[in-house]
């Protein structure tokens, strides 16, 4: 008996005896949306989805063309709405800098869904058409065994896990809602840090206009914005293409240029033609 109770111990105790789920998840004493997520269960099976990413190559885009679409936008897009009136269907925020250097646009910001950790429910006021999921962030903690770990949830009720970028929370909720085609565009996949930036660690202060997204303002001067290290973003899209193709399911890269390579590219203009 000893024995047994020894290893369940060893199996929820983490690094200085903190509990693992205290760990990935310090949030979760918060309720999610549950019922609301429930019920988006394979809302769009076998349907298509874009997921927007928002690097500079996303200014080549003729975003008319995907108005009628699912899509997925994510953190700053709202800059893309002011610019030319483009609104995606589903709008995501991951990141807690993205967060706090936008909570008012994030609050503005009109999506027929918008999804959020229940991590940033104290900072989301306008809570129309507004989902709150369950995020595991062992992905970034250090003293987490899921240190650098990337993981997949199949189901959103539970769980999303953390892994680099936020696309990986979309491709995670586009799994669940049923999709079986996803399209990625704007996906650069390129990055360079300003020589005039301020470098924290993996924390960056932009010290002038943003160069590797669509708009200067994106992470323009004093906006704080993370190494996107994207050797790990990289094994999180193999570990996403893996749990895709395993069920039937296919990822596109539909980005006009940029340096990723993983996924099937396809011509964006030939796919979503008038």
């Amino acid at each position: 008996m000893y024995k047994v109770g020894k290893k369940l111990i060893k199996a929820v105790v983490g690094k200085e005896n903190i509990p693992f789920q205290l760990i990935d998840r310090p949030f979760f004493y918060r309720r999610s949306s549950k019922m609301d997520i429930l019920n988006l269960k394979d809302k769009f099976k076998g349907g298509r989805c874009i997921i927007i990413g928002n690097g500079p190559s996303l200014n080549k885009n003729d975003l008319s063309l995907i108005q009628n679409e699912c899509t997925f936008g994510v953190n700053g897009v709202f800059y893309k709405t002011k610019e030319c009136g483009f609104r995606p269907k589903f709008y995501v925020v991951e990141d807690s800098d993205v967060m706090a250097d936008n909570v008012k646009e994030i609050n503005d910001y009109e999506a027929e869904y918008k999804f959020f950790p229940v991590n940033y429910k104290h900072l989301i006021k306008n809570r129309k058409n507004t989902i709150f999921f369950h995020m595991d962030t062992g992905y970034y903690n250090k003293t987490s065994p899921h240190f650098r770990v990337p993981r997949f949830s199949a189901d959103m009720s539970h769980m999303l896990y953390c892994g680099q970028s936020v696309t990986m929370i979309n491709l995670q909720i586009a799994y669940y809602l049923g999709f079986s085609e996803v399209y990625l565009i704007g996906m650069d996949f390129d990055y360079k840090i300003p020589s005039s930036a301020i470098v924290d660690g993996n924390r960056i202060t932009s010290m002038e206009d943003d160069e590797n997204h669509f708009h200067a303002d994106y992470f323009g001067k004093g906006k704080v914005w993370h190494d996107p290290e994207l050797d790990k973003v990289l094994n999180s899209y193999k570990l996403m293409k893996l749990m895709y193709e395993i069920d039937g399911r296919k990822i596109y890269n539909a980005t006009i240029g940029g340096k990723l390579e993983l996924f099937e590219r396809v011509d964006y203009n030939e796919v979503f033609k008038k």
